[in-house]
C-alpha cells in the first residue's frame, strides 16, 4: 500500500517505522527540522516531505493522489481534521484516519468531516487503564462499531467453567464467537472439538452483555 503519514513525532516515527517493517510504501509529512532528522535516523526507508500538510500542494508533493491511505496524527486535533478533510474531499483519499488528542474534540471526527477513523487515544488509555485496574482476565482488543461490539481477550483459569471443556459443549453468550485460542504461544483458529485448557488465551467476537458472562465463564 502507499501510505502518508502526517505528523514525524514520536508517534508519527513509531508508525512509519512498524510500517516500513511490513514492507508498506511510507511517505511522512513533517514541518519541524528537529523531527524531520529524528524521523530520519529512526526510519531511513521512509520518504520524508517537508512541509505543512494543511497545504495541499505539500500533500500533492507527498503523491497525495496515489495514496490508498493517509493517517494524521499530529499532537493538534485542528490539523489533523483539516489534513483528514483535504485527503478525503480534495482528493479522494479511500482510507482516512485521524488522531484525536483532546476527547472532548472526539465528536469531530467524522467521515463528514473526511475521517473514517478516529483514534481516541485517550479513551483507549484509560480503557486499558480501568481494566488493568479491575485484576480481571478479560481484556478488549478492539472496539467496532458503535453498537458495543468487540474483540477481548480472555484467560482460561484453572477450575473454571471453560477449563477442559470443547467449544461445541461451551455455554457461550448469545452474538459471541471464539476466533482464535492461544496455547503456549501456539495460535490456532479452532473448531467445535478444541478443548481449551488452563492458560490458553482465547480471542473472542461479542457484545457488552457477553464481556460479563465470559469472565464468570473463564474465571
Amino acid at each position: 500500500m502507499q501510505i502518508i503519514v502526517v505528523g514525524g513525532g514520536k508517534i508519527g516515527a513509531h508508525l512509519a517505522s512498524q510500517l516500513c517493517s511490513d514492507n508498506e510504501s511510507v511517505t511522512v509529512i513533517e514541518a519541524r527540522p528537529e523531527a524531520i532528522e529524528r524521523l530520519r535516523r529512526a526510519c531511513p526507508e521512509a520518504t520524508v516531505v517537508e512541509g505543512s500538510a494543511s497545504d495541499p500542494q505539500v500533500l500533492e508533493r507527498a503523491g497525495v493522489h496515489m495514496a490508498d491511505v493517509l493517517a494524521a496524527v499530529t499532537g493538534e486535533d485542528e490539523v489533523n481534521l483539516v489534513v483528514a478533510l483535504l485527503a478525503k474531499m480534495e482528493f479522494a483519499v479511500p482510507r482516512v484516519i485521524a488522531r484525536v488528542n483532546n476527547p472532548q474534540n472526539a465528536w469531530m471526527f467524522t467521515p463528514a468531516n473526511g475521517v473514517d477513523v478516529g483514534v481516541n487515544q485517550a479513551e483507549i488509555m484509560v480503557r486499558f487503564i480501568r481494566e488493568g485496574m479491575n485484576l480481571r482476565d478479560v481484556y478488549t482488543l478492539m472496539k467496532l462499531g458503535r453498537d458495543e461490539h468487540s474483540i477481548v481477550q480472555a484467560a482460561v483459569n484453572a477450575g473454571s467453567r471453560a477449563e477442559g471443556v470443547a467449544l461445541r459443549d461451551l455455554e457461550l453468550p448469545a452474538e459471541t464467537v471464539v476466533v482464535a485460542v492461544d496455547h503456549g504461544g501456539d495460535l490456532t483458529v479452532p473448531n467445535g472439538d478444541t478443548v481449551l485448557k488452563t492458560g490458553d488465551e482465547a480471542v473472542l467476537f461479542t457484545n457488552s452483555d457477553g464481556r460479563d458472562k465470559i469472565r464468570r465463564l473463564f474465571a
